[in-house]
């Protein structure tokens, strides 16, 4: 079952997509935010990823609450289960786009290529956060555990 991943932001839309068999997340690309036909794109991006599911990065706080941004990002959720007729389910950003930095960082990528490449790996991150967790939860029923 392929996932699509979107971690959105003001600006930009990481975009990640896992496997077929939902098991590893690559960086896509990303989207402008604020694109006119920005619908349209989410659902072409589902149609061409052959999508089952779409994933996207709630951003909560530190200490478990949501701001601003955790309620944009709900809405954007809203509007992507609308333009793609697609399930929707929300997960957990934190750390996102440190971790992106980070691997950034020790690969030597310069900073200009590094603000665009950083939205499409937090998407990655995030998502295949999302896919162990599932195939956690999976392996966990299938065993007989809780």
């Amino acid at each position: 079952m392929r996932v699509l991943g979107l971690d959105p932001g003001e600006a930009r839309i990481g975009v990640a997509v896992s496997d077929f068999l939902g098991i590893t997340a690559q960086p896509r690309e990303y989207l402008d935010a604020r694109a006119p036909d920005l619908d349209d794109r989410l659902a072409d991006l589902a149609s061409e990823t052959a999508a089952e599911s779409v994933v996207v990065g709630l951003p909560i706080g530190l200490d478990g609450t949501e701001g601003p941004a955790a309620i944009a990002a709900r809405a954007f959720a809203e509007r992507v289960r609308v333009a793609t007729g697609l399930e929707v389910t929300l997960q957990d950003e934190r750390f996102t786009t440190v971790t992106a930095e980070r691997a950034l960082l020790e690969a030597g990528v310069r900073r200009s290529k590094r603000k665009t490449a950083r939205d499409k790996i937090a998407a990655a991150v995030m998502l295949q956060g999302y896919l162990d967790a599932r195939s956690m939860r999976g392996t966990l029923q299938s065993d007989g555990s809780p």
